[in-house]
């Protein structure tokens, strides 16, 4: 490193220890090394990819001010991301990227960044105008995780970016709930349509950037500017499009687009929570189009999908965590890919601060933090706990094989209650008792059922009880 660089960074971090607790300076701007200071442009190194997207979607704000105010109002921040370690032949990786936003791919010689652009730019469709695709970069194919929760999509949308345009998933619809991987589908689509051998123009945008872009037009007479500009895409891609619902004139103006990018066979890519059929506000010709290609749907991952999505980022990390700590992972958090991601992340960051080996206490720690139901306290551990304790048997007998009846009377009460008063699935909650399947869950809750209208003293029980996690969760 130069000493000038590391001047300016030592400075830097005058500042940024200012503004953050001492754990996370420890953990997130300790182990930054400058590596160069060109002008009042400055390099920073970062260990990963995920060192470099925790910083940017953390910190952002805190390096900028650093920066501004040792650099001045021209200072900027750049990083170089080792993205391979390297060995003892050959040497790390490095690729370069600026600060802000999370840009798509690595920084090109431009004078100006991409974010500072106006978004009316209407050069040539060169190297400079296809930096404003709005794309990150880590969103591929590869690095998203195939199952039967969205092999369909997966499918189309793999199609849709060998021949953009040409077949017949145009538009191509997809739609699913919050933290399903839709952003991370349409985007590994742009990406490779981008970087194969045709030269296309590949725009990702969100709704409410579409909606803001088009008001600010209005207000500066810029209509036209914003109409040619959106004509002259090859690939449009546009993120929740649900959000148009209730606005009347960006409506219109999408359905000329829409038309006009159709009709000169440019792919048209939208995601929604929701399909046509239940989308609220949108004009019925706009709907009628939506329908003329492919609408595929996300659902939530199996565990299979789960375990190779933990897999997959802990991989890319280089980090090694135990198979019983994926398998807890990956049956405690059904519900979402984001979700699931920033449990790892959490997990990631507690290991690295205290210096501690990732285990499964460490695990179920961080998932207390985390996890709606285990946050009310009625999660599946106070559920065996409390139905252990009132049966007067041990939490390990819940868990275990044997057979004696007062002890699969109390484990079939305890997977009552999980199944009323917890998010889990059927399978996690059979997972948590002893890694029983989801029929044997099934059976707990219908036995209950059953013995509840048939046996007073244990419908009692079971009230009782009843009134202990109702009370927890107030």
């Amino acid at each position: 490193m130069s000493s000038e660089a590391n001047a300016v960074w030592n400075e830097c971090l005058r500042v940024i220890e200012q503004h953050v607790n001492e754990q996370s300076y420890s953990t997130w701007f300790k182990p930054v090394n400058p590596v160069r200071l060109e002008g009042s442009s400055l390099t920073i190194q970062v260990p990963s990819q995920f060192f470099y997207e925790w910083l940017e979607d953390n910190y952002v704000q805190v390096l900028k001010l650093a920066i501004k105010s040792v650099l001045g109002p021209n200072g900027k921040l750049e990083y170089a991301v080792v993205v391979d370690k390297g060995n003892s032949q050959n040497q790390p990786y490095v690729v370069s990227f600026p600060q802000g936003n999370n840009p798509s791919s690595p920084k090109k010689n431009l004078n100006e960044p991409a974010e500072n652009k106006s978004p009316f730019y209407l050069k040539s469709l060169d190297d400079d105008m296809l930096l404003q695709s709005n794309l990150n970069a880590i969103y591929t194919f590869n690095t998203y995780i195939e199952g039967d929760c969205n092999r369909l999509a997966r499918s189309a949308g793999f199609a849709v970016a060998t021949k953009p345009g040409i077949t017949s998933f145009n538009p191509l619809m997809v739609y699913g709930g919050v933290g399903l991987g839709k952003t991370h589908l349409v985007q590994a689509i742009g990406n490779e349509i981008k970087n194969g051998p045709e030269d296309k123009f590949v725009l990702y945008v969100s709704s409410e950037k579409f909606v803001n872009q088009f008001m600010d037009s209005i207000k500066d007479g810029n209509v036209k500017s914003f109409t040619n500009f959106y004509m002259q895409v090859d690939v449009l891609i546009i993120d929740d499009i649900q959000f148009l619902a209730g606005k009347d004139r960006t409506q219109e103006m999408f359905f000329h687009i829409f038309n006009h990018l159709h009709q000169n066979k440019k792919q048209i890519i939208m995601t929604s929570d929701c399909p046509p059929k239940d989308l609220k506000g949108l004009e019925e010709r706009l709907l009628s189009r939506f329908k003329w290609g492919l609408t595929a749907d996300l659902q939530m991952p199996d565990f299979e999908t789960r375990v190779a999505i933990i897999k997959r980022k802990m991989q890319s990390e280089g980090i090694y965590i135990p198979n019983d700590v994926i398998e807890y992972l990956a049956y405690t958090i059904d519900t979402n890919v984001r979700e699931l991601e920033g449990v790892m992340i959490s997990l990631l960051a507690h290991a690295s601060l205290n210096r501690v080996d990732i285990d499964l206490a460490l695990a179920k720690a961080i998932m207390k933090n985390i996890v709606k139901d285990i946050e009310t306290e009625v999660g599946i551990d106070f559920i065996q706990k409390t139905v252990s304790e009132y049966f007067d048997i041990k939490i390990e007998d819940l868990k275990a094989k044997t057979r004696k009846k007062e002890i699969v009377t109390a484990r079939q009460v305890a997977m009552y209650f999980a199944k009323e008063f917890t998010n889990h699935s059927l399978k996690s909650i059979g997972y948590h008792f002893g890694g029983r399947d989801h029929s044997t869950v099934i059976h707990a809750v219908q036995t209950v059922n059953d013995f509840m209208e048939t046996d007073t003293a244990f419908r009692n029980s079971v009230n009782d009880l009843k009134k202990k996690f109702k009370m927890r969760s107030y």
